[in-house]
């Protein structure tokens, strides 16, 4: 008992625990909301910047930042001017009665020039820094010669230097003001909003000057706190770029603080190389700059006073919140959070743009469904519907106004039923006549016997062609409903395909980049893309080589040793300058390649040829031969066997399956002409990966597979393409062997040896007989032996394609690179 109570004492704990974090973390939440809410849509925020901005001097004396601040802000957010105004004014009540003048005027100034300029100008945006440069200029130049006497040439060109500065800090603060009263700002900020926020900040730094706590001086300890924060989200580089604006205003501000630039910039710098080590390395960075810049800037006197300040702005930084430097850095380029917010974009865009193919791909499968359905059973052309349909219309012309109506179908309907059905299927076969039988039985049974007779006959051609109609109609149905439906299939392959993420390789980014290094191969970068067994794609950036082919001869033979397989250059762009890079793709090669001979002969030694061959490199690693006989000879047959062989080209390419392929095309070709046109068609798909062949054989003689001293025949029997409305056919799989020999060939190659009986074993014979193995010597043997059985005639058109698998073996052999490999490791 005392066990289970401590468990359940636990249990009561744990949840307690989990449930007080969960309140926590919601009020934390509520707390950042509030205070989002409070700082970005109330305009607290530019409260605070108001106010120090409004205090801020350059040279002790110039004010350069109110007046370009109140009009960024009032062109930006005018709904929030009133409390710049208000802000700028409260700042600049801490300086003198003079800059409150000078705040007063200036804004006022500002206000009825810019109401005078928006009623002629529409892009009064433009406008602002000039109206600003002089109004700066006239008030500052009116303040000092009648309010306060001060009419000398230094106090003129002091105005012209304050009026300079002010037109140069609108446009910066323009760029500035939106970064930070936007609240989701989601663009990557570029170099100049960058430098223009760095600016801005500075310049509140400024309204800090003479703010101290303890002996401390404010603006120090914020100042380096600024660029430890930036130095630990963006690295070296925007982090010595900070300390150098930012000491440079504060030494404008106030001379002493020159030393500051210094110190600010070397810990910038020191920050962003130590940021692998987190915010404990970016600290070490500035403590060790105050202590270098410290010691030489003031000696050991104050070298205590820097430190505390140093390390104040060290516990500020610790006490930020990982959010906030998330979230800084996501809009900084170059920066991991950048680069997971880019690729969350990107991923967010490719899961649109697959669902948006998916649901493509659904629409047209649904369009396929539509067509697919309520066409003409082809099992069922004489439907009881139909018959009842065309003997109504019958009866309705003859036996309405029969005396015997009555007699004829009430009394003995089924008989007077299955006379004119049988009737009808006799006129429709066109074998009526010869039924004599059936035509003396209908003469007693009916007193219009040759009337009804008569009109059967001439209704049942209308019939037909209508019942033929409807079956051309049902094969386009069909045709269109088999088209959708590989479009549908394609969509959604390629919609899975979108949907695959790059993986990360970075292990293998880095140990084949040192392994190449530790060879002597200078490298920029590499980027792998997959590392999928035979679907290997690697980049990489490399020094211009000047055509040595160090590319091929030297790093893809490494790296098929490092990866396994054999890798060859697939895509080179070579530098545009002798001292630039090329960038290269590196991928894998297919385990074969196919060598393929021809040889063919027009009949009568005619110049064209009613066969048509095709060797097709599909993108999908495959590899296709097909020849077509077009019926009969001459053009006629070889526009038909061309056609045939493109429109399969075409669909092949696409990635539709090769038996919807072969459909679609059956359909075209019976569908776009009523005369007796058809093609053979002989097909043989080989995969470059393991070598399995489909053979697809419509109306196509056998083909015959070589290896070594066998002989094997590959057969299927099947209609020619285009002859019926409804092709049906098989596909034979094979796995071929390097060294096999396939030879395809038209019936004229093999039906042509006369005085044959047995064209199977002649064949075998022959090919069993050759003693060579070259594709090109191969289809010139068999075609000489094919004219030569029939005296030298050539009675058709004759067709022979050859292709060897072999081995893909690559030009340059591998090098070793293991121990590099370790190395790396």
């Amino acid at each position: 008992m005392e066990r289970v109570e401590r468990r359940l004492m636990n249990r009561i704990s744990e949840v307690s625990i989990n449930e007080t974090q969960a309140v926590l973390s919601r009020w934390v939440r509520h707390v950042k909301l509030r205070l989002g809410h409070l700082f970005i849509h109330k305009g607290f925020l530019l409260i605070i910047i108001g106010f120090l901005l409004g205090r801020a001097l350059i040279l002790s004396k110039l004010t350069p930042f109110a007046l370009p601040f109140f009009a960024a802000v009032y062109m930006l957010r005018r709904d929030k001017a009133a409390l710049a105004f208000i802000a700028l004014l409260a700042g600049s009540l801490t300086l003198s009665f003079e800059t409150t003048l000078f705040v007063f005027v200036g804004v006022f100034g500002f206000l009825i020039i810019h109401a005078w300029i928006r009623k002629f100008f529409s892009e009064s945006l433009k406008l602002v820094p000039f109206v600003v440069f002089c109004l700066s200029f006239s008030t500052k130049l009116a303040i000092s010669y009648y309010w306060l006497g001060n009419q000398t040439l230094y106090e003129a060109v002091m105005a012209l230097v304050e009026a300079g500065l002010g037109l140069v800090l609108t446009l910066i603060f323009i760029q500035s003001i939106p970064l930070l009263t936007v609240r989701k700002y989601k663009h990557a900020l570029r170099a100049e909003e960058i430098i223009s926020l760095i600016i801005l900040l500075a310049s509140m730094l400024t309204g800090m000057i003479g703010w101290t706590v303890y002996g401390l001086s404010l603006e120090h300890v914020m100042s380096r706190y600024l660029v430890l924060l930036f130095a630990f989200v963006a690295g070296a580089t925007i982090g010595s770029t900070v300390g150098v604006v930012t000491g440079l205003i504060l030494s404008l501000a106030n001379v002493g603080n020159l030393y500051e630039m210094s110190l600010l910039a070397f810990a910038g710098l020191l920050g962003g190389l130590l940021k692998e080590g987190k915010k404990a390395g970016v600290s070490f960075g500035l403590l060790i700059a105050t202590l270098l810049i410290g010691l030489y800037g003031n000696g050991k006197a104050e070298i205590v006073p820097t430190i505390m300040e140093s390390c104040f702005a060290v516990i500020l930084f610790t006490l930020t919140s990982r959010s906030i430097t998330e979230k800084i850095a996501k809009h900084i380029p170059g920066t991991v959070e950048y680069t997971n917010e880019q690729q969350q974009y990107v991923r967010k865009i490719r899961d649109v743009t697959a669902q948006r193919v998916s649901q493509f791909s659904n629409v047209f499968q649904a369009l396929a469904n539509s067509f697919s359905t309520g066409g003409l059973s082809a099992s069922d052309d004489y439907s009881e519907r139909e018959i009842d349909y065309f003997l109504s219309d019958i009866t309705e012309k003859t036996c309405q106004t029969c005396f015997k109506k009555e007699q004829c179908w009430s009394y003995n309907f089924d008989t007077t039923y299955e006379y004119m059905k049988q009737i009808m299927l006799e006129a429709d076969a066109k074998t009526l006549p010869h039924n004599h039988q059936l035509l003396r039985e209908w003469d007693r049974h009916c007193v219009k016997a040759d009337k009804v007779v008569d009109l059967i006959e001439k209704d049942v051609m209308v019939y037909q062609a209508n019942r033929k109609l409807r079956r051309q109609i049902n094969e386009s149905r069909k045709l269109v409903a088999e088209q959708l439906l590989g479009v549908s299939q394609v969509m959604e392959d390629f919609a899975k395909e979108i949907q695959k993420e790059r993986e990360n390789h970075y292990l293998q980014e880095e140990q084949i980049f040192h392994a190449l290094q530790e060879f002597g191969i200078e490298i920029g970068h590499v980027d792998i893309y997959s590392l999928e067994k035979g679907n290997i794609d690697i980049e990489m950036s490399i020094p211009y080589c000047e055509g040595r082919g160090e590319c091929e001869k030297l790093i893809a033979p490494m790296l098929s040793d490092i990866l396994g397989e054999t890798i060859v250059v697939k895509r080179e762009e070579c530098a545009a300058y002798p001292n630039g890079y090329c960038r290269v793709a590196f991928g894998s090669t297919k385990a074969f390649v196919v060598e393929t001979g021809v040889a063919f002969a027009a009949k009568g030694g005619g110049l064209v040829s009613g066969d048509s061959y095709s060797m097709i490199e599909l993108g999908t690693g495959k590899y296709a031969i097909a020849i077509s006989d077009g019926m009969g000879n001459g053009e006629r047959a070889h526009n038909e066997s061309n056609e045939t062989l493109r429109l399969l080209q075409k669909i092949l390419q696409t990635g539709i399956d090769e038996s919807i392929a072969i459909k679609s095309i059956n359909s075209i070709l019976s569908l776009r002409t009523t005369e007796d046109m058809y093609s053979t068609l002989d097909l043989a798909i080989i995969d470059l990966q393991n070598a399995v062949t489909k053979f697809l054989k419509i109306g196509s003689t056998p083909s015959f597979v070589k290896r070594g001293d066998k002989v094997m025949k590959i057969e299927a029997s099947n209609l020619p393409i285009g002859i019926i409305k409804e092709v049906e056919f098989e596909i034979v799989s094979e796995q071929l062997k390097a060294g096999d020999l396939l030879i395809m060939m038209s019936d004229g190659v093999f039906e042509g040896p006369v005085h044959v009986e047995n064209q199977d074993l002649w064949m075998k014979r022959k090919i069993k007989e050759l003693k060579t193995n070259d594709p090109q010597e191969v289809a010139d043997l068999i075609m000489e032996e094919v004219i030569r059985s029939r005296a030298g005639r050539i009675d058709d058109d004759m067709t022979v394609v050859v292709a060897k698998i072999k081995h893909n073996t690559p030009k340059w052999a591998t090098i070793p690179a293991y121990m590099y490999t370790k190395k790396a490791q």
